[in-house]
């Protein structure tokens, strides 16, 4: 396994003893001779289970603010198609598609009706611009460009054998994440967030075996701002294990409180992230809330090639 100081400087060797020294020396690199069960076994790696790992999301957004005039205010929930195809050797492309706005709840249809029932917005009910529609557009797909042909996890760039040799045991899965933070020079303070977030998307956005990611999910439970939640169900009525995630500092930023909360629900049989939610609230001189839910529709090996996302 090879860890990076920096996302443009050459990956230092990990686990081969003074080889990796004294090539990060050579480098002018800090030394990174990491604790024997962080060391990745050079043993062969499973071979893909299709020409792309593919994920296919659907994002719902709402707020923060209303649209409509006079007292016919209402919320509408924004919806984005987003795909993305990652062949072994790290070559990827990505689709999007904006797949129409509605309104958010009964209350608000009624409040839409009384507005003229408007197919398009370009105006917030307090004047902010935007661009939104009811009716889906065309969509677009192609190639990722400068992701160098890896696979990104904490920073470091990974081959597909690298990923797959990724610790399969929750202890030493973060200490390879701390150890990958501190390389990449991640602050003290956000260390626990890095892992935390990096768990989190290798329970989806990376082809890791299922150990890995059953690893992933266990190390989750133990992060600091992490708690399990019991059961759930996302948009699609699919159960899972609710988890919820609370950042540790609201920030302030012009007179405004913005606090963040992310709930995620993961299938545990399968091991994989089936819906991530965050709740923005904003107080201060302004008091609002936005809110946007990622539902994962697909996350596998896949040998259909790139297309312009379907609409669900």
């Amino acid at each position: 396994m090879k860890l990076a100081t920096a996302p443009v400087r050459p990956l230092i060797a990990v686990g081969t003893g003074l080889a990796a020294v004294g090539a990060a020396a050579l480098l002018g690199l800090p030394s990174l001779v990491m604790a024997p069960e962080t060391r990745l076994a050079a043993a062969a790696s499973a071979p893909p289970e299709g020409a792309y790992w593919h994920t296919r999301m659907l994002n719902q957004r709402i707020g923060p603010r209303q649209m409509g005039s006079g007292a016919n205010r209402y919320w509408v929930v924004e919806q984005k198609l987003s795909e993305k195809w990652t062949a072994p050797d790290g070559k990827a492309w990505s689709g999007y598609r904006n797949a129409g706005a509605y309104p958010k709840s009964a209350a608000d249809r009624k409040a839409w009706r009384h507005d003229g029932s408007p197919a398009k917005w370009t105006r917030t009910a307090d004047g902010q611009y935007v661009k939104l529609s009811t009716e889906p557009d065309k969509g677009h797909v192609g190639p990722v460009r400068g992701n160098d042909d890896k696979f990104f996890l904490a920073g470091q760039r990974l081959t597909y054998d690298e990923v797959q040799r990724l610790p399969a045991v929750p202890n030493a899965l973060k200490s390879w994440l701390s150890e990958a933070a501190r390389v990449s020079r991640v602050k003290q303070n956000n260390v626990d967030q890095a892992i935390t977030r990096a768990l989190v998307e290798m329970l989806y956005q990376l082809p890791a075996p299922k150990n890995v990611r059953a690893a992933a999910y266990q190390a989750l439970l133990t992060m600091p701002a992490v708690r399990s939640q019991g059961e759930s169900k996302d948009s699609m009525g699919r159960a899972g294990a609710a988890l919820s995630i609370d950042h540790p500092k609201a920030v302030q930023n012009n007179g405004l409180t913005i606090k963040d909360k992310t709930d995620l629900i993961v299938d545990t049989g399968t091991m994989l992230l089936l819906s991530e939610s965050l709740t923005t609230k904003i107080s201060g001189k302004l008091s609002f809330n936005e809110s946007s839910t990622q539902t994962i529709l697909e996350a596998g090996w896949t040998n259909t090639a790139p297309a312009v996302p379907a609409l669900p």
